[in-house]
């Protein structure tokens, strides 16, 4: 189980969005695509053949793990994320994700 996963809104610690947050969109490997955040300026050639248009283009790129923090809507700032096994009704042990300053679980099933 992954501490950061698509859907989970994240603040960025650092680099040019620093402070923003924004929703996971994708995650690959070791970094996430962050929606509206990290954005730059791509230049593209126009593509007949798909009836794409050329020009310069904004587009969101990847940030790494280490630069983004989950948010913890009820102390409202960045949390550090630990894990912790749950006994869900029917006996079966669930390993669920939790904010390791105040405890409170992120996934609540």
């Amino acid at each position: 189980m992954k501490r950061i996963k698509k859907g989970d809104e994240v603040i960025i610690l650092t680099g040019k969005s620093k402070g923003g947050r924004g929703n996971v969109s994708k995650v690959l490997g070791d970094k996430v695509i962050v929606d509206g955040m990290n954005l730059v300026k791509k230049h593209v050639k126009p593509n007949p053949n798909a009836n794409e248009q050329g020009g310069i283009k904004e587009k969101a790129m990847p940030i790494h793990l280490s630069n983004v923090a989950l948010y913890n809507p009820k102390t409202q700032k960045a949390g550090r994320i630990g894990f912790k096994f749950i006994e869900s009704e029917e006996g079966v042990q669930i390993k669920q994700r939790y904010f390791k300053s105040d405890g409170e679980l992120v996934d609540i099933q």
